[in-house]
């Protein structure tokens, strides 16, 4: 997509005439994807102009980077900056419809019932994937889980396996290396010693007591196990810790193509998808602050090359503590007034859900 940067001063400026035909120009984008020319939309327009005058209003939007020519035709697209111009300015968002409420509120609830957070979320982001047909996402972090039971298995004499047992069921572990002449019984100790203090408490809240407990553990443990519980403690609570990324209905994406251009841009938002860093990293920027954000094309680096967009909106546990996002990818023609709504819906929903443990 055109990346011209839009006079600011034009935004302002255009007249309601402007603003109306350009409204035209990008919703018929987002419905079909296909430019439309002066013809056309002087014939859908609700005053009464002729194509000349469209002509016109269409090149004074186009000298403003709103709108662009993808061919010689006649027809035009909307900029990335007319994208998010129309999306911050003209997009009337409704609210979520009543079949995609109750569909959201069923399947999220039914998923939330006798499964993993992790599966909750899976689900979560399968039902944004076919509700929207585009790619569902789900950024999580583990340090908000509580723990139910905390264990060390030696695997060889250098190395233990840490097997962390969540509330809701889940199973994490975590290779930790072992001090050189560790007794057996040491692994069980450490064990009990850490399930004291820190069983019912989140990864989040252990890392505050990190440096407590090592201090405690040098004072009422021998040497080794004392190290061996520092290694555990470091393993769970590290900088490291704990982003998780969830995609489901990739497939999704491939449906709905017009030209070769447009499978060379799936395949590139696919290479995005499987850089999961950035994608993380990306998610990420939608906890910082409330409510739905959305990404456009080449206003994030990561989609520079696909011309993609996300929209996303955070989740929070029962302290009301932001764990997660949740959201859609999807080509830049996304039906944003409908797609908004609904990933904020659902993010509310699961919100709710892990509020109540359930």
């Amino acid at each position: 997509m055109n990346k011209v940067e839009p006079a600011r001063g034009m935004l302002v400026d255009i007249n309601e005439r402007s603003r109306e035909i350009f409204r035209r120009i990008v919703e018929s984008y987002l419905a079909t994807g296909e430019p439309v020319g002066s013809r056309n939309l002087s014939r859908i327009l609700p005053m009464t102009l002729s194509p000349a005058s469209v002509r016109n209003v269409m090149s004074d939007l186009e000298s403003a980077g709103l709108i662009y020519a993808p061919h010689t035709s006649a027809g035009r697209l909307p900029t990335e900056a007319g994208l998010r111009f129309f999306v911050d300015a003209l997009m009337q968002i409704g609210d979520v419809s009543a079949e995609d409420r109750t569909r959201i509120e069923t399947e999220v609830k039914a998923a939330g019932q006798g499964k993993t957070t992790e599966g909750l979320l899976s689900e979560a982001s399968a039902l944004l994937s076919g509700l929207s047909r585009g790619a569902g996402v789900v950024l999580t972090t583990t340090a908000s889980k509580r723990l139910r039971h905390i264990e060390f298995v030696r695997l060889d004499s250098a190395r233990a396996l840490v097997v962390l047992v969540g509330d809701d069921g889940s199973v994490e572990n975590r290779l930790v290396d072992l001090p050189p002449g560790l007794p057996a019984s040491a692994l069980a100790e450490a064990s009990n010693y850490l399930l004291a203090r820190i069983r019912g408490k989140t990864i989040a809240d252990i890392s505050l007591e990190v440096e407590t407990e090592r201090r405690r553990a040098e004072q009422e443990l021998d040497a080794l196990t004392a190290k061996l519980v520092e290694s555990g403690l470091a393993s769970w609570a590290g900088p490291s810790e704990g982003r998780q990324l969830i995609v489901r209905g990739q497939a999704n994406l491939l449906e709905d193509l017009h030209a070769g251009e447009d499978l060379e841009r799936i395949r590139l938002l696919f290479a995005d998808l499987e850089t999961k860093k950035e994608v993380i990293d990306l998610l990420s920027r939608a906890e910082n602050g409330e409510g739905v954000r959305i990404f456009i094309g080449s206003e994030n680096k990561l989609f520079s090359l696909s011309g993609s967009s996300m929209i996303a909106a955070p989740f929070r546990d029962g302290s009301q503590t932001i764990v997660g996002v949740v959201g859609v990818i999807g080509p830049t023609r996304l039906n944003y007034a409908r797609i908004v709504p609904m990933v904020d819906y659902t993010a509310k929903v699961v919100s709710r859900l892990l509020e109540s443990g359930r």
